[in-house]
């Protein structure tokens, strides 16, 4: 490598001039390790399943639905229930053979004091799977979220 050239003022000068010698050097390092892993990232083991006719296991946990609406009122599985009638429903559900799963939809203007009191009976009674619904957000409802939040 010559830093200087063949002028007669005898000053070197550096070259301005990016080196590609080293960049190359590095890619067609990275191509042989790409091209020698890839062929290890796509190996399968295979192995020969045997084959048996079975049908789906039946699922056999009932399914409590109790809804809240935001002016208070309950509905035991689609049924609308007193607030009294609450207790002696999710004492019956709790000393079922098999505990049901209770399903709490919520209407989104209800206050978290009720879901909380909601799910505080249910575990009084012996409930202890306790879930909540919810409506999936769409593109459509994301988009109005943030439009509110920004407002």
């Amino acid at each position: 490598m010559a830093f200087g050239g063949f002028t007669r003022d005898g000053g070197a000068r550096p070259i301005a001039e990016i080196n590609m010698v080293p960049l190359i050097d590095v890619m067609l390092v990275l191509l042989i390790i790409f091209i020698i892993t890839v062929p290890l990232l796509t190996h399968a083991i295979k192995v020969d399943l045997p084959k048996a006719a079975a049908r789906a296991v039946p699922q056999t946990t009932e399914i409590i639905t109790l809804d809240l609406k935001a002016d208070g009122a309950l509905f035991w599985n689609g049924e609308a229930i007193r607030d009294e009638e609450l207790a002696t429903r999710l004492a019956q559900a709790a000393k079922r053979a098999a505990a049901p799963v209770l399903h709490i939809r919520a209407d989104k203007a209800v206050i978290y004091e009720q879901i909380a009191g909601l799910m505080a009976r249910a575990q009084e009674a012996g409930l202890t799977q306790i879930g909540f619904v919810m409506a999936p957000l769409g593109k459509r409802s994301v988009e109005r979220e943030q439009e509110s939040g920004r407002r």
